[in-house]
């Protein structure tokens, strides 16, 4: 999840009503949306012998007895693409982490009246191809350029790479990048260097953009007035104690859960009930 998605994510322990039904102890990792909100993005359950109970499910143990197994359930789901997308899209579509993505770089013909600018393309994609890039061209100057550089940003593909006959005429190519917008321009001989080194300062910069977004919307608080401030832009850590007698339900009623227990340091506690616990409270999908 951080180092190939970009997202990072809070791990811990889930309470009792949040655990998975049958499950003796819920670990989960939680991440925050573009909104405030979270999202569940995957989740380890300990169930202990309850299933095995249930549908019969033993083993022989060294004696010869038979005995019943003690099971787990892991995984993350399609949830987390829909994480992606709300963890990283802007108003423009969807930005993605060259990690993930299908296609890093896209080789944009801005126009060609000979052929002789495609074909210089379709050169500088060679190159890409050899240093690992992962890149396709587009080559339908029929479109308007404008039309189909929008799609490409609307895709989320961290590179455009824009060939016209201008910026050959000096030697060069402008590179686009997705995640700031920001366009440079590049010596040809140089893309296929400049661009691997671009995708890995996206991929570096959209975790450090989500890491500080998360910083600064998530808060300690020690009241549960408090804690619904926070969780009005994003998430709050409040001692479990605090939730007692009615807290969560009190949360409740604005729509606010208990994401998972912490340590205090943000650790994951070793039990429900451990000594100055922290729940980490929030709106989520």
């Amino acid at each position: 999840m951080v180092n190939v998605l970009a997202i990072p994510v809070f791990t811990g322990r889930k309470i009792p009503q949040e655990r998975f039904a049958g499950a003796t102890n819920t670990l989960t990792c939680e991440a925050m949306m573009r909104d405030g909100k979270a999202l569940q993005m995957g989740t380890s359950h300990e169930l202990g012998q309850n299933f095995a109970r249930a549908f019969d499910i033993g083993f022989q143990d060294e004696n010869g007895e038979r005995q019943l197994c003690w099971t787990t359930s892991w995984g993350v789901s399609t949830r987390m693409m829909g994480g992606l997308i709300m963890a990283h899209g802007d108003d423009a579509g969807l930005r993605v982490p060259p990690r993930v993505a299908a296609v890093q770089a896209v080789v944009l013909v801005v126009k060609d009246e000979d052929g002789s600018v495609t074909q210089v393309a379709r050169d500088l994609l060679d190159g890409l191809t050899q240093a690992g890039v992962r890149a396709r061209i587009d080559a339908q100057v029929a479109t308007g350029f404008g039309r189909r550089a929008t799609d490409w940003e609307l895709k989320g593909v961290p590179l455009r790479i824009e060939v016209g006959p201008r910026d050959l005429g000096e030697g060069r190519v402008v590179i686009a990048r997705r995640d700031t917008g920001e366009k440079v321009p590049c010596e040809l001989g140089d893309l296929s260097r400049r661009a691997a080194s671009m995708l890995e300062e996206i991929q570096v910069g959209m975790l450090e953009q989500a890491l500080a977004d998360r910083s600064a919307r998530t808060v300690d608080v020690v009241t549960l007035g408090e804690a619904r401030e926070a969780a009005s832009t994003g998430f709050a850590r409040i001692p479990w104690a605090a939730l007692a007698d009615g807290g969560i339900e009190q949360l409740g009623k604005d729509a606010i859960t208990v994401r998972c227990l912490q340590s205090a340091d943000g650790g994951l506690p070793q039990s429900d009930d451990e000594p100055g616990a922290m729940a980490l409270v929030a709106r989520s999908y």
